[in-house]
């Protein structure tokens, strides 16, 4: 269609792909893990939310060796603001295999201890987290504990069509292609822009001196729209 060979293509998609994984911060820790003031400073203010953590797989390409088509999903870990308005911390490319659970507890570390959190059944037995009351054995739920369960299932809602909107990019809603060692890159590059299309992030332009065709491009806080600092 654009009549460029596919080692080019290849080269180009790679380049700017790279350019957009340093230029875009993936989530808001990424966004200001550069000052330990700053993070630090967030951390504090994302406790006084509860924030919505879920994790998604993708199917990527099958190796030939029997052993290793066991590891044919790679599992990423979204957490996300209340109503979805902020991507706050991403985990990318692990195995498929691994437990959500397992995933949240190698990172809960990035987090205040007093940070809360909601989530599905998978994450179950995380005092952190608060999640979907299970049916007890020959018992039933009572009607307190079935509103709370909707409660939480229509909190989700928001980080449901976060990973939605993440799979809109088709690398990320089919079939993985390219390297499995590109995945995490790649994935956390999407972010990026899908934080950039919800406008948590403003991007500004502009020309080096030296050299007129060359742009860098600066970044802006614009957390006073999403967070409240007092």
């Amino acid at each position: 269609m654009f009549k460029i060979s596919e080692s080019t293509a290849h080269n180009i998609f790679h380049k700017w792909q790279k350019c957009m994984e340093s230029a875009l911060p993936c989530s808001l820790l990424e966004q200001v893990k550069k000052s330990e003031e700053n993070l630090e400073e967030m951390e504090q203010i994302l406790t006084h939310y509860e924030l919505i953590v879920d994790s998604e797989e993708q199917e990527i390409e099958r190796s030939l060796d029997y052993e290793q088509q066991k590891k044919h999903t790679f599992k990423n870990q979204i957490i996300c603001l209340p109503r979805g308005e902020d991507i706050v911390d991403v985990v990318a490319g692990e195995q498929g295999r691994k437990a959500d659970i397992t995933i949240w507890r190698e990172n809960a570390n990035k987090f205040d201890e007093k940070q809360k959190f909601s989530g599905d059944k998978a994450y179950v037995g995380e005092p952190q987290i608060r999640t979907p009351k299970k049916k007890p054995k020959n018992g039933e739920l009572t009607q307190e504990e079935k509103e709370q369960n909707k409660e939480i299932s229509s909190e989700r809602i928001f980080v449901e069509h976060l990973i939605r909107i993440i799979k809109v990019f088709k690398v990320m809603g089919e079939r993985f292609r390219l390297k499995k060692e590109e995945y995490e890159s790649v994935f956390l590059s999407v972010c990026g822009l899908v934080r950039l299309r919800m406008k948590t992030l403003i991007i500004k332009y502009q020309k080096k001196k030296e050299i007129g065709e060359v742009i860098d491009v600066l970044l802006t806080h614009i957390f006073s729209s999403k967070l409240s600092f007092s």
